[in-house]
């Protein structure tokens, strides 16, 4: 099966730059954005042209592979249902495969970890969203991704009882929105943002093959913490309407600390299997269970279970 997204997962690096303060609704399909909100605009604005080939190309690859999962019953919206249950048992062992492993080694681009069970990884201070287009993108479709994002976030922040807005002022999570034809943009834009980034994690931006959907890094707030302070998501302008929502869904939500990806989770976003393309019931749970107040970051899988265990049995509505 093509694996529809973050096969890279999110890592949570280490790096000189760590102790930086930067300045950094349902779900919707319609174009419009919110009323008030401006559109962001292009990163480097610059004369629209012709898509290159290969963007041609990607945009073509994109959509067989949205339709191929459709026709599997693939990249449901639905959240889940009678057909996908789940007990507390399950949702605490997820919760911890999703929000304490990782998926690849701090700091070091694509090596896998170990997949022990790690700290709790999550952000203390507000979250502030902001979105950016890369020139090659349409006005039409800054105004659609635009829409989506921020009805997301505030989907987000109700769900988390996290403070996490759209905001253009002293943002620091940063969306990209960025096409095959504005890639030489993304690695200088990304080094703007975090100028001390480490080699291998900037490289992940610089050629980013097409088996790799989307993505987002998430920063420590200091050297070696576990309290976010920075994310960068990048989703690749050339998606069809759902591969793109799903990316969204899948990218803020690692970015805000469940970091992993388990085949058992059912039904969730956080699995390779592309059952599901939207953040599901079993989703927005561990995202409240994550930001309890009692987890803190750094806690370890031991200090955290007592709670997780608690959590866990009154969100799936009894012990089992």
């Amino acid at each position: 099966m093509i694996r529809r997204a973050l096969l890279f997962g999110l890592v949570l690096l280490t790096l000189a730059a760590c102790g930086f303060r930067r300045s950094g609704q349902p779900d919707v399909t319609s174009a419009a954005p919110p009323s008030g909100m401006a559109i962001p605009p292009a990163i480097k604005p610059q004369a629209r042209h012709l898509p290159s080939p290969e963007r041609t190309a990607l945009t073509r690859y994109y959509a067989r592979v949205q339709s191929e999962q459709l026709a599997q019953g693939l990249l449901r919206t639905d959240g889940g249902g009678a057909d996908t249950p789940f007990t507390d048992t399950m949702l605490e062992r997820n919760f911890e495969q999703i929000a304490l492993a990782e998926e690849y080694e701090r700091g070091q681009g694509f090596r896998p970890s170990s997949g022990q069970l790690g700290r709790i990884k999550k952000w203390v201070q507000p979250i502030r969203v902001a979105a950016e287009f890369g020139p090659s993108v349409s006005d039409a479709d800054r105004r659609r991704d635009t829409a989506v994002l921020s009805h997301y976030v505030a989907r987000l922040a109700r769900i988390t009882g996290h403070p996490i807005t759209m905001s253009d002022n002293d943002p620091n999570f940063h969306v990209l929105f960025m096409s095959e034809d504005d890639k030489a943009l993304v690695a200088p834009r990304v080094l703007e943002l975090v100028p001390d980034i480490n080699q291998s994690s900037l490289r992940i931006f610089d050629d980013t093959p097409r088996s790799i959907h989307c993505l987002v890094i998430a920063f420590s707030q200091d050297i070696g913490g576990y309290s976010y302070g920075q994310s960068i998501a990048l989703i690749r302008a050339e998606h069809p309407e759902l591969l793109m929502r799903s990316c969204v869904h899948e990218e803020v939500a690692q970015g805000m600390g469940l970091a992993n990806d388990s085949p058992q989770a059912r039904p969730s976003i956080f699995n390779d299997d592309d059952e599901f393309a939207l953040l599901t019931k079993q989703d927005e749970i561990m995202l409240r269970m994550l930001y309890d107040p009692r987890l803190t970051p750094g806690m370890t899988a031991e200090e955290a279970r007592p709670i997780v265990h608690e959590l866990a049995v009154r969100y799936a509505g009894g012990s089992s």
